[in-house]
């Protein structure tokens, strides 16, 4: 483990998937990078579960790993699967709602 309590990952070929296990009935996260230019997350959520309606005040990539999701940006609806990404903008309302369990890499841009 580093200082701040997290495992260095740092030059080692990692599976994204092994990252973050699936955990029955809840979204799990592992941050994996943080710095102060943004962060990168990985999240696990089981079918059915998801992050309810929220802002942030920076620009977000998604990327899907493993599932389907459905993802809503201001009101609108978008299916994401496996290898696909989506690009949640600053300021808008976003959801996810798991409609099959899945996986994905949140990158957040801080600067």
């Amino acid at each position: 483990m580093t200082d701040t309590g997290r495992e260095d990952l740092k030059e080692k070929v990692l599976t994204v998937n092994d990252l973050v296990a699936y955990q029955p009935g809840t979204v799990a996260s592992r941050m994996i990078v943080f710095k102060k230019a943004g962060t990168i997350t990985l999240f696990s959520f089981d079918a059915g579960e998801g992050l309810s309606e929220h802002m942030a005040p920076f620009d977000a990539v998604l990327m899907v790993t493993d599932g389907t999701a459905e993802v809503q940006i201001a009101g609108t609806p978008y299916t994401v699967r496996a290898g696909d990404m989506i690009i949640l903008p600053a300021n808008k309302p976003h959801a996810v709602f798991a409609r099959e369990r899945f996986r994905m890499i949140l990158t957040m841009i801080r600067e």
